[in-house]
């Protein structure tokens, strides 16, 4: 196939089948004031060695966790990635620019993503998951979507505090249509309040959400979410934090038909925001509507054990009448990743690293005592917490980037509360971190 751009011939050809004189006037709709006149005021051309200077000094004006320690939560954490992870998938067999999604994708990969799906659901104690999603937000929105098709019903009740990005990416795939009957139970003590949760529910709530731990901190009582929504037949869908579930009881053990999370603390970099790794895990009953790919293993006329995308419900694979989401692909290198992390890790390394977030987390409110900043909540919680800070949060962070620290953004809408954030400890931060980040806080109030 030649690359060439068309022939003169074949230009004046198309602008004929377009009734137009010139290329000029396919830009007639385009306003004059906003055209670009003169040429562009652009400094000359650099050399390789010039430029790589030149991106370099631009990337060292920027604060990031690589020079300096991060304290901010909110959804993206900074968690140790061991180097065989980096290291495995850029083997030439998994990174690629092309998405695997066709059936006769290679066995290796499959066999990878059979793994991971084993991986999520055993993490969230639930039957079955699928081949990840884009991010923890569009597994929400899939999960809604799960608990109306399987109740016909058309309310969506959130019970506590959920991350506003996630939220608004339900809002956004429900459509204006739905987005009114979604309803919001403001939390009470940084917990979901259940006596509102009981007097919002009817027979014509579809699923009620709750977050673990809360896009607060909080560490919620999920049995008790769970047994308000079994009394009025609506299914009940948990976001889970994957390294919390390390010390904290699985959703599906706690009654939960759907667990979405998001996957980046599982061997993913902050990256300034994505690429991110959505997961999702479900009882039997929503396996044949999941959204994605469900992977599944079989034999051949050999006996020998194989992997096949097994169930395949979006537009891509069948008719699109018939198709449960309009998912059109997934992220199948980070789902790789966090199978790699997961796997050298194991149940015990997660249960360490979950234990050292609460124990860092913790060091770090117990430092803040007898400071201007203020823990917002007395409810347990995991690896971040509230606080009330003295100065404008958006001072607050020119100031400690000043000091060389990186802390949280805004969530006084969240909150109710002005100038708060989130101050979140993993376990990558050290105790002198920790210490000198807090003596930081102190000389800037």
């Amino acid at each position: 196939m030649s690359l060439a751009t068309p022939r003169d011939a074949d230009g004046r050809a198309m602008l004929g089948v377009l009734g137009l004189g010139s290329a000029a006037e396919l830009f007639d709709q385009v306003p004059e004031s906003i055209r670009l006149s003169g040429a562009l005021s652009l400094p000359g051309p650099l050399s390789e060695p010039e430029l790589l200077a030149h991106l370099e000094e631009l990337a060292e004006r920027d604060l990031h966790s690589g020079k300096a320690p991060c304290f901010a939560g909110g959804g993206i954490y900074d968690h140790y990635s061991p180097a065989a992870v980096d290291y495995l998938i850029q083997r030439g067999e998994f990174l690629t620019a092309y998405t695997s999604y066709q059936p006769e994708m290679s066995q290796g990969f499959l066999t990878a993503m059979y793994e991971f799906q084993t991986l999520v659901s055993r993490l969230y104690g639930l039957d079955v998951s699928n081949t990840s999603l884009y991010d923890a937000g569009t597994g929400l929105a899939e999960a809604a979507l799960l608990a109306y098709e399987k109740t016909r019903r058309d309310r969506i009740v959130a019970a506590n505090a959920i991350n506003p990005r996630y939220l608004e990416c339900l809002r956004t795939v429900l459509g204006p249509e739905t987005s009114s009957d979604l309803v919001e139970i403001p939390p009470k003590g940084g917990l979901t309040d259940l006596q509102a949760l009981e007097a919002a529910l009817d027979d014509s709530v579809a699923c009620v959400i709750v977050q673990q731990p809360s896009a607060l901190g909080t560490i919620e009582n999920l049995p008790a979410v769970v047994e308000a929504a079994r009394r009025v037949g609506a299914k009940v869908v948990v976001c889970a934090d994957p390294i919390a579930m390390g010390i904290l009881q699985p959703p599906g053990e706690a009654g939960a038909d759907i667990a979405v999370g998001e996957g980046q603390p599982l061997g993913l970099p902050m990256s300034y925001g994505g690429p991110l790794l959505g997961l999702l895990a479900t009882t039997k009953d929503f396996v044949r509507i999941l959204p994605g790919r469900v992977v599944g293993a079989t034999v051949d006329r050999n006996g020998k054990r194989g992997y096949v995308l097994t169930l395949q419900t979006r537009e891509q694979h069948i008719r699109r009448e018939k198709a449960t989401s309009n998912i059109c692909t997934n992220q199948g290198l980070c789902a790789l990743a966090a199978t790699i992390h997961l796997c050298l890790m194991g149940p015990r390394g997660l249960r360490r690293v979950a234990s050292l977030c609460v124990t860092q987390s913790h060091r770090l409110r117990a430092g803040l005592e007898g400071t201007a900043f203020r823990p917002l909540y007395k409810a347990p919680f995991f690896r971040e917490f509230a606080v009330e800070s003295p100065l404008p949060v958006e001072e607050l962070q020119q100031r400690m980037g000043e000091a060389g620290f990186i802390v949280g953004s805004d969530i006084s809408a969240l909150t109710g509360v002005e100038n708060s954030l989130l101050l979140a400890a993993t376990e990558s931060r050290t105790d002198a971190q920790i210490d000198a980040f807090v003596s930081a806080l102190k000389g800037v109030a």
